[in-house]
């Protein structure tokens, strides 16, 4: 007798699920994807056209059936029981789902998240663990409950932060770890032979829907701790300053030590282009700057075509915290 095969749906939005997708559909035997759930078709680019998400692009590609509602309701449940759905794994969906969706399955419904649970439940995992200067996250296996990534752990993928990592690159490495640990642990799932360990919600924190204000710095915090947001909201919303009414976005930088004794917001342009803006600690140096409409450029080639003048003191802006703990 063949062995079992497990229909899968899979429920999410985000192209970071794309490597843990094609894996189950190219190289388990014993998983047919079967049936996927994603965001709706959203406007973008500069003719602002709908189009569909990578996730949905991927789904199509395959001939996977796939819906993509405004929010997931009996409707799609339904829609999923008629498949005879066996597991179900969510990834970057955008919705907290209701216990019917948790409950049809046989095998459960699980939740690949990007972090190290407890820590970083929530919106913006990634991107407030570098922000917040952590060395270390991953990624989390765990079952889906009714409250947001509260539920028990099955296993965990960890990847490392450098100190070169920007919110873009930590994504790519979170998307190929979540192979490894699926890999580990598809026919466990499947079975239902998989432990969980129950979370320890005293050490919990949450991150929260990252807003375009998060791209605010303040010099009154460390040139270290500016290096990480700028680090963190590389791809969005981008860090920067402001300057005749003008955000400059600072694509990359560095921290170093304050030789200048330059306070919080001065600014200094060296004999060798290097430019310096005091913080309360340090001294933060964009490596590459970028003004509206414009190119991101090096630091040299900006200033070549740029009026500032050196020795101004920039305004901080307030910025908002990325946790709470609860």
């Amino acid at each position: 007798m063949s062995p079992k095969v497990f229909n899968l749906a899979f429920l999410g939005s985000d192209e970071i699920a794309l490597p843990v997708l094609r894996f189950l559909n190219d190289s388990c035997p014993q998983i047919n994807v079967s049936a996927i759930l994603t965001q709706p078709d959203r406007r973008s680019g500069r003719g602002r056209q709908k189009s569909p998400n990578k996730i949905k692009k991927w789904a199509l590609g395959n001939l996977i059936p796939v819906e993509s509602p405004e929010k997931p309701g009996d409707t799609e449940c339904e829609w999923l029981s008629e498949k005879n759905i066996d597991i179900i794994l969510v990834m970057a969906y955008g919705h907290i789902l209701k216990r019917n969706f948790l409950e049809f399955a046989p095998a459960g419904c699980f939740n690949l998240h990007a972090s190290i649970l407890p820590k970083y439940r929530g919106a913006s995992p990634i991107e407030t663990a570098i922000a917040m200067g952590e060395n270390e996250t991953g990624v989390t296996l765990m079952r889906v409950i009714p409250k947001m990534d509260a539920g028990p752990i099955v296993d965990v993928q960890k990847v490392t932060i450098s100190s070169y990592d920007t919110g873009v690159s930590v994504r790519t490495k979170i998307g190929e770890a979540c192979v490894p640990l699926m890999n580990k642990n598809i026919d466990s799932l499947c079975s239902g032979n998989n432990r969980e360990l129950e979370q320890d919600s005293t050490s919990a924190s949450y991150c929260r829907k990252l807003k375009k204000e998060d791209g605010n710095l303040d010099f009154n915090f460390s040139a270290f701790e500016l290096v990480n947001r700028i680090r963190a909201f590389e791809s969005w919303p981008g860090c920067g300053f402001i300057w005749n009414s003008q955000k400059i976005r600072i694509g990359s930088a560095i921290a170093v030590e304050n030789d200048w004794s330059l306070e919080p917001g001065d600014t200094y342009l060296d004999s060798n282009n290097i430019f310096y803006i005091g913080t309360k600690d340090g001294l933060l140096v964009p490596q590459k700057l970028q003004r509206p409409g414009g190119k991101m450029l090096n630091v040299e080639d900006f200033f070549r075509g740029f009026d500032f003048p050196f020795g101004n003191k920039l305004e901080s802006l307030e910025m908002n915290k990325l946790i709470c703990l609860h």
